[in-house]
């Protein structure tokens, strides 16, 4: 066993041994959240015993859940919220509901008691808030619509483990049984107390505060942290969790011209923290149980990566969603929570289960954590492979995508250009394109940014570029060019080959920021690869050179 004199140290080897190992992972195309993981279980009990600065090492990953939530809050507007609430709602409370039972009935053939057999069950209806909302953020996909019917299942999660926490609590307190009405009773009243502080806080006395620290960026996000912290701290302490009071910080400056910014500014740190909260998770691994529970773990986690997902996607498509976005957004969730090892030891601290059952729980979260992590990360290759298979969860109705713009009508209009991607640089294209007297059909995957673009005039619809099934609702007999302005290879790929699929006649340019990818792209069948930043800086020179 190593041991080193001071903090400093033990966080510099940490360091150290997660750029090595991260570095490896890189090199064997894993992912990183596995590897930061492997860190935690080498230098913990687990492996070496090397870190004693387990308080140090909590309270940065604390810190980092906090940010990652403040930073998912800044992207949701409150029109936005609402525009998911109803299905996050019934999808969440359904998915817990039919999960907890399933789980439960497996849990009793399996022979387990009543009481284990409830925890086991409560535990396998949670999915990872963190794990779920960093993978999304990493592939900038935390505006599309699936991430956003994902994050609202998560806060539905979030809000019923906090219920289902105090009522544990309470159930077992001193006043008994009698206990659980009040206590329940006094969350809510917090809860609508805390939301209608912070609506009064958000429409006054933000605005007026902002503004002046505006003028130094570095004081605005210095602020920005602090009302992340501090509403953490104030959610934390009325109740809930940290991640809803974060999470509601960043809600309460979205609607500010400062989202952006702010965002932008808070990535690397908020990375940078999380790092700490993986370490932590392979620290805290408890290889004493989990041998024990092999064959029950395996029957479990085979339940949460199949079964759940399932039960997610056939809720989605009872709802009018398409068979891409349910199954898209349902791969997020296979896995249990980091809230499920908390109910489970909150269960052993009751005496209400033993350290096995919690070892159980502890080896389905490492199983599902791991395998789900590809899951989120390969979603649309999965989805290319079994699309085919999935026709039974979508029905045969106007689909809720086609309600905010989604296309059904291929043949409707003329359309000379096809465009995916409507932020700085397709939105600048469009208006170039039409002014040279083009008519261009605009597509985005984040639905806000469509209604913006509608209200401008412009033909803009709601579709995703990885969709491979998106292809065949276009007008692709009409258009002279499908042009792709969202960087990255795999989204290129996809459309390249939808578009031969559906044996579109015209040509197709695909952006990238790098030459490998270029390369690739063009081998692949593209006719025009955009390099934004190298076109730029040519035009820019060009300018230059003529004055």
């Amino acid at each position: 066993m190593l041991s080193f004199t001071n903090v400093f140290y033990e966080i510099a080897t940490l360091l150290g041994i997660a750029t090595i190992l991260g570095g490896l992972a890189l090199w064997l195309r894993q992912p990183l959240i596995m590897a930061f993981i492997a860190v935690g279980a080498l230098v913990g009990p687990a492996g070496f015993s090397m870190i004693s600065a387990n308080e140090e090492v909590e309270l940065l990953a604390e810190l980092g859940i906090a940010l990652l939530l403040f930073v998912v809050g800044l992207k949701l507007d409150l029109h936005e919220i609402r525009s998911v609430g109803k299905v996050a709602i019934l999808t969440g409370l359904g998915q817990i509901l039919i999960t907890f039972a399933l789980g439960d009935g497996i849990a009793f053939l399996l022979g387990f008691n009543l009481v284990s057999a409830f925890y086991i069950a409560i535990g396998l209806t949670f999915s990872s808030t963190i794990i779920i909302v960093k993978l999304l953020s990493d592939k900038k996909e935390i505006d599309a619509l699936h991430s956003r019917i994902a994050v609202g299942v998560l806060i539905v999660q979030d809000i019923v483990v906090v219920l289902v926490t105090i009522a544990l609590t309470a159930f077992t307190g001193e006043n008994g049984q009698g206990s659980l009405g009040p206590a329940l009773l006094m969350v809510l009243v917090k809860g609508l107390g805390f939301l209608a502080v912070l609506t009064l806080i958000t429409r006054y006395v933000l605005p007026k505060i902002l503004h002046p620290l505006a003028q130094s960026i570095e004081l605005l996000v210095l602020f920005a942290i602090t009302w992340a912290i501090v509403l953490a701290s104030v959610g934390d302490g009325l109740g809930f969790s940290k991640e809803v009071g974060a999470f509601l910080a960043g809600v309460s400056l979205a609607s500010t011209e400062y989202r952006s910014i702010l965002g932008a500014r808070l990535v690397t740190l908020r990375d940078f923290l999380l790092l700490f909260f993986f370490i932590d998770l392979g620290i805290h691994i408890d290889i004493t149980h989990l041998g024990a529970q092999l064959i029950p773990g395996i029957i479990f986690s085979a339940f949460v990566l199949i079964g759940k997902p399932l039960l997610v996607m056939t809720l989605l498509g009872y709802l009018g969603y398409r068979k891409y976005t349910s199954a898209i957004a349902s791969l997020s969730l296979g896995q249990i929570s980091e809230f499920s090892l908390i109910l489970g030891t909150l269960g052993v601290t009751l005496e209400h289960i033993s350290e096995e059952i919690l070892g159980l729980i502890t080896l389905v979260g490492l199983i599902t954590m791991g395998l789900s992590t590809y899951g989120i990360l390969y979603s649309h290759q999965i989805y290319e492979q079994i699309g085919s298979y999935l026709n039974i969860f979508e029905r045969k109705i106007k689909h809720v995508e086609e309600e905010i713009g989604y296309i059904d009508t291929p043949n409707s209009s003329q359309t000379d250009i096809i465009l995916f991607g409507l932020g700085r640089y397709g939105g600048s294209m469009i208006w170039d394109l039409q002014s040279s007297g083009l008519n261009v059909l605009g597509i985005d995957f984040n639905p806000e940014i469509v209604k913006v673009w509608q209200k401008k005039g412009v033909s803009a619809f709601y579709g995703d570029v990885e969709d491979p099934e998106f292809a065949a609702t276009l007008p692709l007999n009409k258009a002279r060019w499908v042009v792709s302005t969202i960087p990255g290879l795999q989204g290129g790929l996809t459309l390249l080959h939808s578009l031969k699929h559906h044996n579109f006649n015209g040509k197709i340019a695909l952006t990238s920021h790098n030459q490998r990818e270029m390369e690739i792209l063009k081998n692949t069948g593209a006719d025009l690869v955009l390099l934004p930043f190298r076109d730029a800086a040519a035009e820019a020179a060009r300018t230059l050179s003529l004055d």
